[in-house]
């Protein structure tokens, strides 16, 4: 009987980590506020309106079908790319925990930057989160993370971030010579589509320090690095 009781416990104990790992699994993968990239990574995401942004900037070292990201570090390399490229902030990984990775366009491109379900916005879809916040002149006052951890000035005091979007400062890689510029002042993120765009550049949409409107009249080289935020399909 004794041997019994044994062999009982010791299967409790070795079922038991499985039950709450499987438990951990099920809940994490209900969780309608997280997404998950092919890497790991775990993003916040918020409802505004119709649309479910990502609270994070994109941070994958890889495509959606596990194919790796070229991570460019030197900088003329990085000027004279033709195919999908990502970087760190000054080629610091330690960037990456608060404002993500900066892409070029051709990663951007590719089609298979976001996680499975959802995708980088195109102009419309930044115009549509606009309009919803009242037009693109105040927009980003709802957007913006406020205070002064990392936008690193007072700005405006109608900052408020509202929305709970929290939009960082990640600054750029410069496509002419790769270097970086901006880190606590602008963040810059792509558009996967716009009007008025061609084959040597394409649309991001800005936000400054300074300024509670989104910036979007800029049309950039395609090997600028900027930072991603992806949009629920």
């Amino acid at each position: 009987m004794k041997s019994n009781n044994r062999i009982f416990i010791y299967s409790i104990l070795l079922i038991l980590p499985i039950m709450l790992t499987l438990s951990c699994s099920k809940k994490e993968s209900i969780n309608p506020n997280l997404v998950k990239d092919v890497d790991g990574n775990i993003y916040r995401t918020v409802t505004i309106g119709t649309q479910t942004w990502m609270e994070e900037n994109l941070k994958t070292t890889r495509y959606n079908d596990s194919t790796l990201i070229s991570n460019v570090t030197d900088n003329t390399a990085w000027g004279n790319l033709t195919s999908g490229a990502y970087c760190w902030y000054n080629n610091d990984f330690n960037a990456s925990k608060d404002y993500g990775a900066l892409y070029n366009w051709y990663a951007v491109n590719k089609g298979k930057l976001a996680p499975k379900g959802w995708h980088v916005p195109s102009e419309n879809e930044w115009k549509t989160l606009a309009d919803y916040l009242g037009g693109v002149a105040i927009a980003a006052g709802k957007l913006k993370e406020s205070g002064i951890l990392h936008w690193q000035g007072v700005g405006s005091p109608d900052v408020t971030n509202v929305t709970g979007f929290t939009a960082l400062p990640g600054g750029f890689r410069i496509n002419i010579d790769g270097s970086f510029a901006d880190l606590g002042g602008m963040g810059f993120w792509w558009c996967s589509s716009a009007t008025g765009t061609s084959s040597n550049n394409m649309q991001a949409i800005i936000m400054s320090l300074d300024s509670i409107g989104l910036l979007n009249q800029g049309y950039w080289p395609l090997t600028t690095g900027f930072s991603v935020r992806c949009i629920k399909n």
